[in-house]
């Protein structure tokens, strides 16, 4: 059975920082492509950031110079460092594992296994 995990959610100053973790089990981790998308409320959920193999990454243009998305193979996690957060950052963001790794996609419904997601919230 597949699991992703998110933790790290939290309510933070506008300016700060958290760091997201995902943990995952049950899937072969290394052979996956991992996302980052948000959802805030009245609102459809959207890309962050995805990461193929450790080099390779992408970000949506709202997060870029602010976020980096990494992953450890050896513990089958991936993460999201959040900088210089902004009150429109808040969202519930969730992990998501895609088994398709050479594609680039922004898409919610391409990607294969859902975490339940961790709520941020950045206070003006």
């Amino acid at each position: 059975q597949v699991q992703l995990v998110e933790s790290g959610g939290g309510l933070v100053q506008a300016g700060g920082s958290l760091r997201l973790s995902c943990a995952t089990s049950g899937l072969a981790f290394s052979s996956f492509a991992m996302g980052w998308f948000r959802q805030a409320p009245g609102k459809e959920r959207e890309f962050v950031a995805r990461i193929r193999w450790s080099a390779s990454t992408y970000y949506a243009d709202s997060v870029k110079d602010r976020f980096t998305i990494s992953r450890d193979n050896a513990k089958n996690a991936v993460f999201l460092e959040m900088n210089s957060l902004k009150p429109e950052d808040t969202a519930v963001y969730y992990c998501a594992a895609d088994s398709f790794m050479a594609r680039m996609t922004t898409r919610a419904n391409e990607y294969d296994y859902w975490g339940q997601g961790t709520q941020v919230t950045v206070s003006s």
